[in-house]
């Protein structure tokens, strides 16, 4: 028997390849790499300029360590970037991938933050075993709290016994755990703090050795306030990521509408589902208004001129509404052809029109602001988290068990998105013709 001794293995490192312009995150502003910051490590260079006594100073270094990390005045190694208008710290990713802004607005109580939580929660699952593509954090820290959101919907200790709604994710507030304060001198400015998601062909994908189809998804929770007129200042721009997005999610509540409330009544999902919502009602249609109005401003349009990015209104609580919607939903949106599978637009958009129809019979207004707002609108009626919920009798309150949690088509929005923005990354079906 002979020994066989392997050669030794070395890496070879793939030149990385920036970006010539970068966008941040917090502010919008935009800077070449080059002048991007680094956040200082050791423990004496507290204080920051813009961020206060208690922040890791930010700086522009002039050595650095062999592999290219930055070290401070205090001879410490650095590794965490920040941007070099708000000093907000960013992912080095950041530097390597387009970005990809998507927005997501609704009135107050229109379930933003339940959306988004479970629709990042089965991206993680349906991307890379559906598509061939790797969704995940860019920044474990940014994205702290809508981890928690995750485990409180879908990794439960206590997912056999009714929990209220609000104890699993408490509503989006106008400040707090979702906003960073920046001083600028003697003026103070709030701004939204991003989620942020690598999104990357993987084995398998058709594109898998293409570095230049991997996409950093900036995505934004506001209040439902914050949408509403007056609400975005100089000292709280909080909503301006709207003029960067590549396409907006508009969140339709049908239980705050009091015509869709009437459709329903009597319904087997009316007792345990609108009446839960008999004392909110609400215009939704102005916060569509008040968007179409900031993203002219701050892009300098012509009050007049339409949107020119896919607006996609999202019908969300379906499962209290679907027997409103003749037709057959059973499948998925997408399909599976010559092994790749692709987003079904035939079916995304059949159902579209037969959604617009419905809500153009209850809500008109709705659908004249959605027109006149984009010249791309798209319907897509969802469930974030099925038919369960219902009131707990030991507590009143609305409450559902984490296991029974079901949601429906609610991955739909943000696949419709990427497959509009980026097809190389997440391909699509059409007619041929089309």
């Amino acid at each position: 028997m002979s020994l066989i001794e392997d050669e030794p293995q070395t890496v070879q490192a793939e030149p990385i390849r920036l970006l010539t312009r970068v966008i941040c995150p917090h502010c919008w502003e935009t800077f070449p790499p080059e002048q991007v910051l680094w956040i200082s490590e050791h423990v004496e260079l507290l204080g920051d300029s813009m961020l206060g006594p208690e922040r890791q100073q930010r700086f522009l270094p002039s050595r650095f360590t062999v592999g290219g990390d930055a070290i401070d005045a205090r001879g410490m190694t650095c590794r965490n970037l920040a941007c070099p208008h708000c000093h907000l710290a960013i992912p080095r990713a950041l530097l390597e991938m387009e970005p990809l802004f998507f927005s997501i607005l609704g009135s107050p109580a229109s379930g933003k933050s339940y959306f988004l939580t479970t629709m990042t929660w089965q991206l993680r699952q349906i991307l890379p075993m559906q598509f061939h593509v790797a969704f995940t954090d860019a920044d474990p820290t940014a994205n702290r709290l809508l981890n928690a959101w995750e485990e409180s919907l879908f990794l439960n200790a206590e997912e056999s016994h009714p929990i209220p709604l609000g104890n699993l994710i408490r509503k989006t507030e106008l400040q707090g755990e979702l906003y960073d304060t920046v001083a600028y001198g003697q003026q103070t400015v709030s701004y939204p703090r991003p989620f942020l998601f690598t999104v990357r062909p993987q084995k398998g994908h058709a594109h898998a050795d293409s570095g230049r189809l991997a996409r950093m998804l900036c995505l934004y929770d506001n209040a439902g306030e914050h949408f509403q007129p007056g609400q975005d200042t100089t000292s709280s721009p909080v909503t301006r990521h709207l003029a960067h997005s590549r396409a907006v999610m508009f969140l339709f509540d049908p239980t705050q509408d009091p015509r869709f409330r009437a459709a329903c009544r009597g319904s087997s999902t009316f007792s345990d589902g609108m009446a839960q919502n008999a004392g909110r009602l609400s215009r939704q249609e102005t916060v569509l208004n008040e968007a179409a109005a900031r993203i002219r401003r701050h892009a300098g349009l012509p009050h007049s001129a339409p949107y020119d990015r896919p607006l996609i209104v999202v019908l969300s609580k379906l499962d209290e509404w679907n027997h409103l919607l003749d037709t057959d939903r059973d499948g998925d949106h997408w399909r599976t052809q010559g092994g790749v599978t692709g987003i079904d637009m035939d079916h995304i958009e059949h159902l579209s029109e037969l959604l617009r129809r419905i809500l153009l019979h209850y809500c008109p207004e709705t659908v004249a602001a959605a027109d006149a707002f984009a010249k791309d609108v798209t319907y897509i009626a969802i469930s974030s988290l099925g038919s369960k919920v219902a009131r707990d009798p030991s507590s009143s309150l609305p409450s559902i068990r984490p296991a029974e949690i079901q949601p429906i088509s609610v991955t739909a929005p943000l696949l419709y998105c990427l497959t509009r923005t980026s097809s190389r990354l997440i391909p699509r079906f059409v007619k041929k013709g089309r």
